[in-house]
């Protein structure tokens, strides 16, 4: 079913609606969470979270892309319950490797989803991914928004962990500069 008759659904309150997202995004939405918490029966709970959030979303909103829509209700349930999980102790995770990364081009890592809502970001965050290349930009993708391991992101671009690296650090940088040149404070 197309994304469109999907949210038709959900506009007509028909619990079809969740059926047809839990068929076509399931197992695209457990990939995030289990990304995130490494944990079977919490990233099952994120992902039925997020059909009670998009039930509860739309309407009022209307999303032309379902995927990316439910990726971001996603990964914040994940990330939520990551954090409450793990207030007490810290270290080891992808999520703090992810966020020590991203460290020196955004403020502090407690704050990055805030900042990612505000417009100027989010803007510059837009344009600064269209400029990159489009192997870079997925690379850059599946580690910082996806969470995705090193070995992973090498594994399926046919490339070593060294490279990944590489690129992940080059971009970090390009990254800096831009926010830095479009006048977000970091």
């Amino acid at each position: 079913m197309e994304d469109k008759q999907i949210v038709e659904l959900y506009w007509a309150r028909s619990e079809q609606a969740i059926h047809e997202t839990a068929a076509k995004y399931g197992r695209y939405c457990r990939a995030i969470a289990w990304n995130i918490l490494f944990d079977e029966e919490d990233a099952k709970e994120c992902v039925n979270d997020t059909w009670l959030r998009a039930w509860t979303n739309i309407p009022p909103q209307r999303p032309d892309l379902l995927a990316p829509f439910l990726a971001r209700i996603t990964r914040n349930l994940a990330l939520d319950r990551y954090r409450r999980e793990h207030a007490v102790k810290r270290g080891g995770g992808q999520v703090e490797l992810v966020l020590e990364d991203l460290e020196g081009c955004l403020s502090s890592p407690e704050r990055i989803e805030e900042q990612l809502d505000e417009a100027g970001l989010v803007d510059s965050l837009n344009r600064f991914l269209g400029g990159l290349s489009t192997r870079d930009r997925c690379v850059f993708l599946r580690r910082y928004w996806y969470i995705s391991r090193i070995s992973e992101v090498a594994a399926d671009y046919g490339m070593s962990e060294s490279k990944v690296k590489s690129i992940l650090f080059r971009t970090r940088k390009k990254l800096r500069r831009h926010l830095l040149a479009d006048g977000i404070k970091l």
